[in-house]
């Protein structure tokens, strides 16, 4: 299972696929693209494409991506439903969610700052 989404991930796009690798599918590959490219990119290679608007997988009303999955895949672990509320408050600046959505949204702030190369932040995101 391979997914595409556009460059420069911020928390869903960081988020998602430690979600996905952790309770959907361990060998699941991510790959970004300029936002332009990533639907074709997507037809071309045969992959899901994901938190970009016009994709399945992507924010629904006030809920975002991670949420998406989450609900999508039957996914409900308590601690996955917790998680899912500090994601969206981060990813949707709704911090009056959870306490804990200001830091995720400064620690995204923090990677995008300092990796410029986008598979380089996902590894450290993924281990966050």
């Amino acid at each position: 299972m391979k997914w595409i989404t556009r460059d420069r991930p911020k928390i869903d796009r960081i988020g998602c696929p430690w979600l996905i690798k952790r309770f959907i599918n361990t060998e699941a590959e991510f790959m970004y693209f300029p936002k332009e490219e990533v639907f074709t990119k997507a037809k071309e290679l045969g992959v899901i494409p994901y938190d970009i608007p016009g994709a399945e997988y992507t924010h629904e009303g006030e809920y975002c991506i991670f949420d998406y999955i989450v609900k999508r895949h039957n996914l409900t672990d308590s601690a996955v439903q917790q998680i899912a509320t500090i994601v969206r408050g981060a990813d949707t600046d709704s911090f009056q969610l959870t306490p804990q959505a200001a830091g995720l949204w400064a620690i995204s702030a923090g990677l995008s700052y300092n990796y410029k190369n986008d598979y380089e932040m996902l590894n450290i995101g993924m281990k966050l």
